[in-house]
């Protein structure tokens, strides 16, 4: 299949992880591989090849674009916004731009797993996920036990389908559920195999399971995860060998799996990230975010935690509690599309099939229960109204950033539907501020007066309108007798020239003294 274009993987990328600043030939120039710059290596001769410019400041490029061009190189790639774009043209080289905190390691991952995504490659998931698969049949047949791969988490992501191999009751419900039964001999099973650097023999766990032969997956010292083989007598002689050599090929597909998750998180973040700011074809969107065409109702749901101080720790906290969020909404709803922005995870949540709010409501108070225990942090969540399709999700998310703006400890959670007055009373103190027909009058004048005279006309008067224009009422909320209220309003009748028993009058002023100048 032809390799991809330029413009083919910014498509892919979404056009806002990586940037196009020059392309002096078109953005239809095929590309091949991604390479990092050495400073200490020769320059190699790869045509179509994008280069990333390591440890090259943006205005210094200048010669590594020419050299990358006589290389016969499509892109370099710069991190900042101040390219060389006159270099790139005389070089005939196209120039990209990533932010400047992007780590070049991740951008290399997203440019070659974009690569491999467009070119219909086998960098994409389903791709991955069928070569776990013929993997683990080909343990299979040459160790001679049903075999399974998994992940760090005992999540299993593959498993062999060879026909009259023993298995027993752990295999059974493991794959059922994808994910292995619990249990402290398992876990002490698991902390023996991680430590060791070479195949284990493992015991029985119980009279209903058999042995298992078991190694784990590593990649420059990190645990990708394990495979396990049941033993029940009949594995060839050097299994052992065997299951260490597949470990290796394991170990590939596994960061090749990695990568084609990564992008599609990436890709899926930036998507919603665009769908929230209103600024991308909803059409498109919903194709892209697996929604069909985009037209089922949605609901956007905004979590943010409540008690990190320091910037670093901020975004440490959001990031943590962004794979959280990831992790229920994916078991809840299965493929799903969850973004961090300015400190807030949102999270896209399917309304088909679902019993008004309640299922929403409690997945999110599930999230944050849970953020409280795993991040230490207090985490409050605002969700916003039904909306009818991704086109409107956009409001959806107005919604929840104003409820965000409401919840407190006392109610960490809350739909904009269950605090409807308060969210529209601060959307309306929005609309108003700065109004001088609204921040003058009355109110203000009644606010001077007690600054003035040290009178507590203000504090009398918004209890007065709180209860409801009734004298015992406020009285009670002021903690004074009903004749202290008598009196204060009767003052501020005559010094401050208040009209109590105009009903517009008094609508104007308990909406000041909520909105604009409240006590």
């Amino acid at each position: 299949m032809d390799s991809p274009t330029l413009s083919d993987l910014l498509d892919v990328l979404g056009g806002s992880s990586v940037r196009a600043v020059a392309s002096p030939g078109g953005l239809g120039v095929r590309v091949g591989e991604v390479l990092l710059y050495d400073a200490d290596a020769p320059l190699p001769n790869a045509p179509g090849a994008v280069l990333l410019a390591v440890g090259i400041r943006p205005p210094a490029a200048g010669p590594l674009l020419h050299a990358a061009a006589a290389a016969g190189m499509a892109a370099v790639v710069v991190r900042g916004a101040d390219g060389p774009l006159s270099a790139a043209e005389q070089a005939g080289i196209a120039l990209l731009a990533v932010d400047e905190d992007a780590a070049w390691h991740r951008v290399h991952l997203l440019l070659s797993s974009a690569a491999g995504a467009r070119a219909g490659g086998p960098s994409s998931a389903t791709s991955a996920a069928g070569d776990l698969f013929a993997l683990a049949d080909a343990i299979a047949a040459a160790v001679g036990g049903a075999t399974a791969i998994e992940d760090p988490r005992q999540r299993i992501l593959a498993y062999s389908t060879v026909p009259g191999q023993a298995v027993d009751e752990d295999r059974r419900q493991g794959i059922l559920g994808l994910q292995v039964p619990e249990s402290p001999d398992n876990a002490e099973q698991y902390r023996a195999l991680f430590a060791a650097g070479e195949p284990l023999r493992l015991p029985a766990l119980d009279g209903d399971n058999l042995p298992r032969l078991a190694v784990a997956v590593r990649a420059g010292g990190e645990t990708l995860g394990s495979l396990w083989v049941v033993d029940d007598g009949g594995l060839v002689p050097d299994a052992e060998d065997a299951l260490a050599q597949a470990a290796s090929t394991a170990a590939l597909l596994l960061l090749r799996s990695r990568a084609a998750q990564e992008l599609g998180r990436h890709l899926g973040g930036d998507l919603l990230r665009r769908v929230l700011d209103g600024t991308v074809d909803p059409a498109t969107a919903a194709h892209r975010l697996g929604l069909g065409a985009g037209t089922d109702p949605v609901r956007v749901a905004a979590f943010v935690p409540a008690g990190a101080s320091t910037a670093p720790d901020i975004e440490r906290t959001a990031l943590r509690l962004l794979d959280l969020v990831r992790l229920q909404c994916d078991a809840r709803y299965g493929r799903h599309a969850c973004v961090l922005v300015d400190g807030v995870v949102y999270a896209l949540l399917p309304a088909v099939g679902e019993r008004g709010a309640a299922r929403h409501r409690q997945l999110a108070q599930d999230i944050v229960d849970r953020a409280g225990q795993a991040l230490r942090v207090p985490v409050r969540a605002g969700l916003g109204a039904l909306a009818a399709g991704l086109a409107r999700a956009v409001d959806s998310r107005d919604d929840a950033d104003l409820v965000l703006r409401c919840v407190d400890a006392e109610r960490p959670v809350a739909l904009v539907e269950d605090i409807q007055a308060r969210v529209a009373l601060l959307r309306l103190g929005e609309l108003v501020s700065g109004r001088r027909e609204f921040e003058g009058g009355t109110w203000a004048r009644v606010l001077t007066h007690d600054a003035a005279h040290g009178t507590d006309y203000a504090r009398t008067v918004r209890a007065w309108l709180d209860a409801g224009c009734d004298m015992a009422g406020a009285a009670e909320r002021l903690a004074v007798h009903p004749n202290t209220c008598r009196y204060r309003l009767r003052q501020a009748r005559e010094h401050v020239g208040l009209e109590l028993d105009d009903p517009d009058e008094r609508l104007v002023l308990w909406l000041q003294a909520r909105l604009a100048g409240g006590v």
